[in-house]
């Protein structure tokens, strides 16, 4: 990865992750201190653990205890925005935001495995090999209600191989989604977002 740029002082951000979190990970990495809490849907998720590693407090939400998306993504912002985060971003978070949440925060921004406006939603990875294209890539997005629909923060395109599978496609976009997404957080803190 190339040298990094510092953020600007008093900057803080929240992630949100559901998985294993190694997106968080590269954020965690890049601008120690700058964390100010991981929030999630995932009671077991591995980010949690790499969060806690790092000193950063989490905040489960567990979406079985209330009765719609709306409710659960009041009580998710209520939650991340008493670490008074000036951006949210989501780094391998599986939930659809809604305005209660997005409209919460200055900027959410969200990191996707392919070139958007293509393969949007679920499976972005698998929908690529099986049209058979012969590039797909990683895109950091503003998150708006409409899924993978935002405005463009960063984008880079990836070849397929003729013999890629998922797991070695999403190996090689792996890298791809750090640098993204740690350039996109800098970019929306320095305003060229």
């Amino acid at each position: 990865m190339p040298p990094l740029e510092r953020l600007p002082e008093g900057s803080r951000f929240a992630v949100l992750a559901s998985g294993s979190g190694t997106n968080l990970q590269a954020l965690l990495d890049a601008y120690p201190g700058h964390v100010a809490v991981v929030a999630g849907d995932r009671e077991g998720a591995f980010a949690f653990e790499r969060a806690r590693r790092a000193g950063v407090p989490v905040e489960f939400v567990d979406p079985k205890a209330y009765s719609s998306r709306k409710e659960y993504d009041v009580e998710l912002a209520r939650r991340v925005a008493r670490y008074e985060v000036g951006l949210v971003v989501g780094a391998g978070y599986m939930r659809i935001l809604s305005p209660p949440f997005l409209e919460r925060f200055p900027a959410v921004i969200n990191v996707h495995p392919s070139l958007l406006p293509e393969f949007r939603g679920l499976d972005a990875i698998g929908r690529a090999l099986e049209a058979g294209v012969t590039e797909t890539g990683v895109t950091v997005h503003y998150m708006v209600e409409e899924v993978d629909a935002g405005p463009v923060v960063r984008q880079e395109a990836v070849p397929i191989l003729p013999d890629d599978t998922e797991e070695a496609l999403h190996e090689r976009l792996r890298p791809v989604e750090h640098r993204l997404l740690v350039g996109a957080v800098a970019d929306c803190f320095w305003g060229r977002a």
